[in-house]
Parts: C-alpha cells; structure tokens; sequence
C-alpha cells in the first residue's frame, strides 16, 4: 500500500496516464475512429451509410450528367429548323401552280427529317432536355439502382466521366449494399421469430389451458422455427401494399403497380415501369414525400427479402435434416425386416 503522505509515489503513477491516452490527440483520434468504424458496422451505421451514399452519388450525377452539353436535343433542333427550311423553300418556288413538284419535294424533306430522327431515338433520344432527364428524383433512382443491381435503364449517363463515375460508384456501392443486405436480412430475421415465438406461445397456452402446463412441456430453450410459408404471406403482404401505394403515387394500374414492386424487389428492372414522379405533381414538398416513400420502400423491401431467405433457409434446413432421419429410419426398418426375414428362412431351413 502507498502512504498517504507520499505524493512522489501517486504523482508518478498517474502522469503518465493522464498524458499518455487521456490527453494525447493521436491515441484519441484513432479511438473516435474505431467507434466510428465499429458504428458503421452496426445495423444503423450500415442503413444510414447506404441512404448516404445513394443521396451523394445523386448529387454527384447531378453534377456530372447535367453540366453536359445536350447534344441530341440540339441536333434534333437543327433537324427540325433543316425541314422546316426545305419545306418553305418549296413553297416559295412551285407555289399553289406546280402542286406536284411541291409535293414530291416536301415529302423529301419530310422523309429526310423523318429518317433522321429516327437514327437520333434509337441513340437514346426521348424528347427531354438533360437538366429534365437528370432531375434528383431520377439521379437517386440510379443511384438505387445502381448499388442494388436493379439496372432500370431508363436514365443513364452519356458522357466518359459519367460512365466513369458509373463503375467506380458500383465497385464501391454493391459490397455496402450486400453488407447492408446481410444486417437488415439478420435484424429482421430476429425480430419475426421473435413476434412469431411470441405468437407460437399465445395460442399454445389458449390450447393447452393454462400457463404452467404449456410450461410443462415445452421447454424453455425449445426453438420456434418459422414455417416457409409465414415468409411467403409477408412477402405477399408486402407486395401488396406497395401495388397499393404506387397505384396511388404514380396513377398506375394495380397490375402494372404489382408489375413493378415484384420485378423490383427481384431485382430484374424493367424500363417502362420506373418511380421518378407523377405528372400530377404540383408541389415540391409533396413530391419530396412521394420520393422518400418510394425510396424506403425499395430498401425495406430489400431487407425484407434478406429476412425471408434467411428464415426460410433455416426452415429448409430443419426439414432436411428431419427427412434425412427419416430416410435413415426407413433403411433401418428395412434392413432389419430383410435380416428378420433372412433368420426365418435360416430357421426353415
């Protein structure tokens, strides 16, 4: 023990602790980064992580995609300005007195114009200028689509930098997505069984009768295992309300609503069917809401698939190792009816 007097002995002890980690900037910046990295790593840190990253590569497209110059849409100006050229140049030379000529020209420049468009939309031409096309709500749905491998293929960059960016957002954003894929699949997975036990238990104890008996015979360590087809009534549900609420936001079709969150959620991504805003949008902050719904709802979605594949594999294993028992069950009993057989044969002998 140290005297309480000595101050020599304390003051040594302490000092270099308090200016070792407690008051050293280094030992303090690296231990502020490894929370940060621990956070991260955590179910919220990866959800807050991912929901940043599409809101930044947004931004970024946004930047990239929407200062380039619209190359398509000046040509087809300049196409359009050539026809309307020709054409008044006819008419001012046949006039009304050489009505065949007239015709045989304007139909030239009107097939000209025709042929050439045609070349410029099948170049990815729809009509919309690039600051339209690149709107936020269309960059974060690329965003999404991009990291998630959804691949809608409705907006896509034209420019080198943008193709650029393109590749190193999905190097970077697919590994965060799986990782954020396997968190939020593992949360909801403990979640479920755990409202599903708690189910389990509830009805077992209105069946049996009474809370000591049910008690009685199921052990407390017993593990409830969700049955396949509970997933698939939560993925059914699911679907079904967002074909409800994207009956509502975009004025689609229950059908082509149910079309686009079942192809979406199964990651196939059909161009015609995209969420990038109503016509009827009239209001900037009703179509940001519109925006965040439809935002989280395609990551939920994502997670609830991950929550579905890991209990149904879990179920899948549970009913495989039961059928391989009872398939070692069976050779057994025929084994032993074969040699019971054989010993009576013996004995008849």
């Amino acid at each position: 023990m140290v005297p309480v007097g000595d101050k020599s002995s304390t003051g040594s002890s302490s000092a270099p602790y308090a200016g070792g980690v407690d008051h050293n900037p280094k030992e303090r910046l690296k231990e502020c980064c490894r929370k940060l990295v621990a956070f991260m790593c955590t179910q919220v840190g990866v959800g807050g992580l991912v929901v940043g990253y599409a809101v930044v590569g947004a931004f970024c497209f946004i930047q990239i995609e929407g200062q380039a110059n619209d190359t398509q849409q000046n040509a087809v100006i300049a196409l359009r300005q050539n026809c309307s050229v020709g054409v008044w140049n006819a008419t001012s030379k046949y006039n009304v007195f050489h009505r065949n000529n007239w015709t045989v020209q304007v139909g030239d420049a009107l097939l000209h114009f025709e042929k050439k468009l045609a070349l410029i939309v099948k170049k990815g031409y729809d009509g919309k200028t690039t600051q339209e096309t690149w709107s936020f709500s269309a960059a974060l749905m690329f965003s999404l689509s991009i990291f998630t491998m959804n691949g809608y293929g409705n907006v896509v960059p034209k420019t080198p930098l943008g193709k650029a960016a393109t590749v190193v957002y999905a190097v970077f954003g697919i590994p965060l997505y799986v990782l954020y894929f396997r968190n939020m699949g593992k949360v909801l997975a403990q979640t479920f069984r755990w409202l599903y036990t708690w189910v389990y238990q509830c009805s077992m104890e209105d069946k049996v009768g009474g809370g000591d008996l049910y008690n009685q015979q199921l052990p407390q360590k017993s593990r409830v295992i969700v049955p396949s087809t509970a997933c698939l009534w939560v993925l059914v549900a699911y679907v079904a309300t967002g074909t409800v609420t994207f009956a509502t936001l975009e004025d689609w079709s229950y059908m082509d609503s149910t079309f686009f969150c079942v192809t979406s959620l199964c990651k196939i991504g059909i161009e015609n069917f995209v969420p990038v805003g109503s016509v009827k949008d009239t209001a900037g902050v009703d179509h940001s809401m519109k925006l965040i719904i439809k935002f989280v709802y395609l990551l939920l979605g994502m997670g609830i698939i991950a929550m579905c594949f890991d209990l149904m594999r879990e179920d899948v294993q549970v009913r495989v190792r039961n059928l391989k028992m009872d398939i070692g069950l069976c050779f057994e009993d025929i084994r032993l009816r074969a040699v019971a057989v054989y010993r009576r044969r013996n004995s008849f002998d």
